[in-house]
Parts: C-alpha cells; structure tokens; sequence
C-alpha cells in the first residue's frame, strides 16, 4: 500500500529528543525559545508564539485579538472542524461562507456579502497548502475594519506574489500535527507583526503570567514542550527540501493525470501541497478511491462534511460549491518519501480507473 501520508522521522529527530531529555528540561524552555526564532524566518520575520496545537493557536490568537460573545466571523464551511471550534471557544459566532470551487479557499465575495454589523473578524483558510486570495480578503478587511486571522495550518512555506502564509493578517496559525508538510509530534505556531497581539499570546498560553505566579489576565495551558520543540527544529532545516520534493510530485502527477481534474493554481501562488486534491466528475468519488486502495493506493477525503452541517453547529443552508467539492474531492498521495516508481503506480492506478468509467 502507498500511503496517502506518511510522517518522516529519522535519527536526526530521535536524537533531538533524546537531548532534551538528558537535559532536564521537558516543559517549555530554550528549545521552544529557539524554534519559535527560527520559524520567524519563514513567515517575514513576525513574532512566533508555540503552542500545543493548531487548534489552540487558532482560539489563543483569537482570544488574544479580543473575540467575545456577541462577535461574528466568517469562516469557510470547506475546512476540517477546528476553524470553526476556535472561534466558538471564545463565545465567537463562525458564520460559513462557500468556496471558490477552484482553489477550494474561502470567496472574497461571499465573505463581503456575509458582514454584518457584528462582525470583528475574517478567518481565511489557506486550504491543502494554497493561500487564499488574500489581496482581495485584507482589502475587505481594510474597508470595514475587520481583523484577519490566517488559519495556515496546511501552508507551511506557502506564498502569493511573494509573501508567506501567516503573514498577511492580524495573525496567522500553522499545525505541526503528525501528517501536516512538517510535524512537532503535535503542536501550532502563531504568528502576528503586533507586539501586543504577541504579548496577549504569550500570556494566554501561559495561564495569564509572563513572570512565574504574576498571573495578570485568566489564561490557559496551552504550551509546548521542549520535546515538540527539538523535532519541530530538526524538522524546519528539512521543509524546504521536502516542499520542493511536494512540488516536484505534484509536477508529475499535473502532466500525466487523466480523467480527472487536477487542482488549480492562482496566478502569483506558491502551492505546497499538502494535500495533492483532485476532483472526480462523473464518477463515484467514494468507489472511485475505494477502487483505488484495492489497487493499493491510499487516498482520503477531506472533507466529506462541511462544517456548517456537522452536529456541532447543525445548520441547514445550502452552500452549493461547497457541497460539489466534498462531493467530488479526493486526496493521493503527494508527500516527498514517494518513489519514481510510486508516483508512477499512482498516476496508472488513477488513469486506469477513470478510464473504466467507476
């Protein structure tokens, strides 16, 4: 089985963690300190804030731009679940809007249609490593005077017309969860220009304090370890080899994939693909990746649910290009440990099955 994701840790990893536990040292502390400096360099030289997850670095940088009962952000419905949790756990209101079925990122034109005179925020989702159309989302944000937060949870080294995910907005999170393009054994990243925004950060993560027992606001436990830390080092010196590799693959499967639709890159993107997703028109997408793994292809569907309908917010209008994309998305295998001969079984494996008419 070629598998649809595959998590590359190596010696090098083992061995930072090892040393972090010779030292002592396991909570947050200088290795936290030192990856937190050295993602700054792939997101413009922003504040870089770790904590234990993606999840909660969506609801700390939330709460930390001050999101409360009664606000509303809008939020794509085409996202896994954690976009919109963020928001609730703060008493926030996600308001889903649909896609542009192209690139499967948030509508700049639905966002603007969906203000109200409740709304504090915007809260793009750069979806499978492709930046949203940020250009068009901040200067809706500009005009109504609207924070944005960047949920680049799958966009590590993404970039439009030059500038990094997680450096457009008010913040941005990325996920260093096991599967994502690079990986911390768990954990998040915000990032934020505001040094304010940094500090709230900071504090919220830490149960309010930035000196021991001087608690100042009511915060959370949201750290990350040291060990995360020196796997999420070892893995950084890595992503831009293996981004390039994600790309090369992509390249190859663009040119040679047939009787499906291969994902759409805007003009300007730097696409990292986290997920390689093609659409499968015409057929049934769930035989079509079942017949896939028969042939030992592993593939997935993210996402087959949109958020909006989920039982945990249980609604019921009809957003129509998200509901054909989790109709018809299905993700394959991109990751940089795929072989010549892997990425060559994947593309005939998928030819042949289109081909059949399943």
């Amino acid at each position: 089985m070629i598998p649809a994701a595959k998590p590359l840790i190596g010696a090098e990893e083992r061995e930072a963690v090892d040393r972090v536990l010779q030292s002592g040292m396991l909570a947050q502390g200088p290795e936290v300190a030192a990856f937190e400096s050295e993602f700054s360099a792939i997101v413009g030289n922003r504040h870089c804030i770790a904590v234990n997850s993606g999840t909660s670095g969506l609801h700390m940088a939330l709460e930390a731009l001050g999101l409360d009962t009664g606000d509303e952000v809008i939020v794509p419905s085409f996202t896994f679940a954690a976009t919109a949790n963020s928001v609730a756990l703060t008493g926030a209101t996600p308001v889903f809007v649909d896609i542009d079925p192209r690139t499967f990122n948030i509508d700049p034109k639905a966002v603007e249609a969906a203000i109200t005179p409740k709304t504090k925020a915007i809260q793009p989702v750069h979806l499978y490593g492709q930046t949203a159309a940020m250009k068009e989302i901040m200067d809706i944000a500009r005009r109504h005077n609207l924070l944005v937060v960047e949920d680049a949870a799958q966009a590590h080294m993404a970039s439009l017309d030059g500038t990094p995910a997680g450096a457009f907005g008010d913040a941005g999170v990325f996920s260093f969860y096991p599967t994502k393009n690079m990986t911390s054994g768990e954990g998040g990243m915000i990032t934020t220009a505001n040094d304010e925004t940094a500090r709230q950060s900071r504090l919220l993560r830490n149960q309010g304090m930035e000196k021991r027992y001087e608690n100042e606001i009511v915060g959370f436990n949201t750290r990350m370890t040291d060990i995360h830390a020196a796997i999420g080092r070892v893995q950084l010196r890595k992503l831009s080899k293996w981004t390039e590799q994600r790309r090369a693959n992509a390249k190859f499967f663009d040119e040679n994939l047939k009787g499906v639709v291969v994902p759409y890159v805007a003009p300007g993107a730097v696409h990292v693909y986290h997920q390689y997703t093609i659409r499968v028109v015409g057929h049934d997408r769930d035989a079509f990746g079942a017949e896939m793994t028969k042939r030992g292809v592993g593939n997935g569907v993210y996402y087959p649910i949109p958020v909006h309908r989920l039982p945990s917010f249980g609604h019921a209008f009809d957003l129509p290009n998200t509901t054909s994309a989790a109709n018809e998305v299905l993700s394959i295998p991109v990751h940089p440990a795929l072989s010549e001969s892997d990425l060559e079984t994947i593309v005939s494996v998928i030819n042949s099955i289109a081909a059949a008419g399943v």
